[in-house]
């Protein structure tokens, strides 16, 4: 039997429910037989949170590197040793400082190796702002570190799967953005991820337009025909098959996406809105593109909540599994390219 998996879990910032939800996601000791989890926090944090949330029957295995983890236990590396003050639900500089502490030990073992993907619970992208993380959030400051050319921001939950082309960007700049390149880059890693992150051999992706009722033929902006549909005749033209530009809103209420594999919206809140209303706590944020494997929960902070174990972990807990699975596809498609034929006959089968 392979080693199992290890996972580093980042936790997010301390006045929130990150480290809430993830002791209730490792609560249940049968996760373990799927990955070994690595948590980069504090003990004494860790314990503040168990104690407030009322969670009993609990206790982190305290290791100094990934190296010495047990695959039988849920394991934290501390990556401090000071007393921190915590104060539930509160944004404030604490909050930040710490969340990044928890983080850039987590990505330093990524980037050597000791660990096999990352999850990262909720940051503040306001109070996490320091030197050394001058981003309007985790996807942005990954792809700095690895050096990637660009990602993609994949909302996942079962077969609903939706990027976007513009990320974290004011509203204001979202049509200057749009343009056929930055519609191709981000066709070109979709298509590219759903291939090699989840064995879809040939994926059906649907592209959303920009203005209402995709512009009406020009009557309502004009970006949808000259820029949208020219970018989707290049991107089949390189073999990705995508068909739009779909009006947003009838699209997901009419259940359209049912049909593709993956969906690409033009901004954040297009895309993100129905997904997070029809995943329901369930979904996953996934960084394609990145040589590394990253994933959190679908929601933030949740300050409105903290200390009152009332946040749901399913989200968290479905984040994990979502890397565990990707990493081992990307194990498995490796280790068959070098044999095209066995390569072939198991795309087959997946597909």
């Amino acid at each position: 039997m392979s080693e199992k998996l290890k996972v580093g879990i980042s936790i997010g910032d301390l006045n929130g429910v990150g480290m809430e939800v993830v002791i209730k996601s490792l609560l249940d000791s049968r996760v373990l037989d799927y990955f070994t989890p690595i948590v980069y926090g504090n003990t004494k944090n860790a314990s503040f949170h168990r104690k407030a949330n009322n969670i009993n029957d609990f206790s982190f295995n305290v290791i100094q590197s990934p190296d010495q983890a047990n695959a039988k236990r849920a394991n934290i590396i501390n990556c401090w040793q000071e007393d921190v003050k915590i104060t539930l639900g509160e944004e404030n500089e604490v909050g930040g400082k710490y969340a990044f502490i928890s983080l850039e030990r987590a990505v330093a073992d990524l980037e050597a190796g000791k660990i096999d993907a990352l999850v990262t619970a909720p940051i503040n992208k306001h109070n996490i702002q320091q030197e050394g993380f001058r981003f309007p959030g985790h996807t942005e400051y990954l792809q700095q570190k690895v050096g990637a050319d660009d990602v993609l921001m994949f909302m996942l939950c079962d077969d609903l799967r939706v990027g976007v082309v513009t990320g974290h960007v004011p509203i204001k700049d979202v049509a200057v953005q749009i343009t056929e390149e930055a519609i191709l880059k981000k066709l070109r890693l979709m298509n590219s991820s759903l291939k090699k992150d989840f064995w879809i051999q040939k994926p059906k992706i649907a592209v959303l337009g920009l203005n209402p009722h995709a512009g009406d033929n020009g009557v309502i902006g004009t970006e949808d025909d000259e820029i949208i549909r020219p970018a989707l005749a290049k991107a089949n033209a390189e073999g990705i098959l995508c068909f739009g530009p779909y009006p947003a809103d009838g699209f997901f209420a009419s259940t359209t996406y049912l049909k593709f594999d993956a969906v690409l919206a033009m901004y954040h809140d297009q895309g993100l809105i129905p997904f997070k209303h029809i995943a329901d706590r369930k979904g996953v944020n996934y960084t394609a593109g990145l040589p590394i494997v990253r994933t959190s929960p679908d929601h933030g902070t949740g300050y409105d909540i903290a200390g009152k174990n009332l946040a749901s972990h399913e989200s968290f807990l479905e984040a994990i599994f979502t890397a565990v699975h990707i990493v081992k596809n990307r194990r498995e498609q490796a280790e068959l390219s070098a044999s095209p034929l066995a390569f072939r006959k198991l795309s087959r089968d997946r597909d």
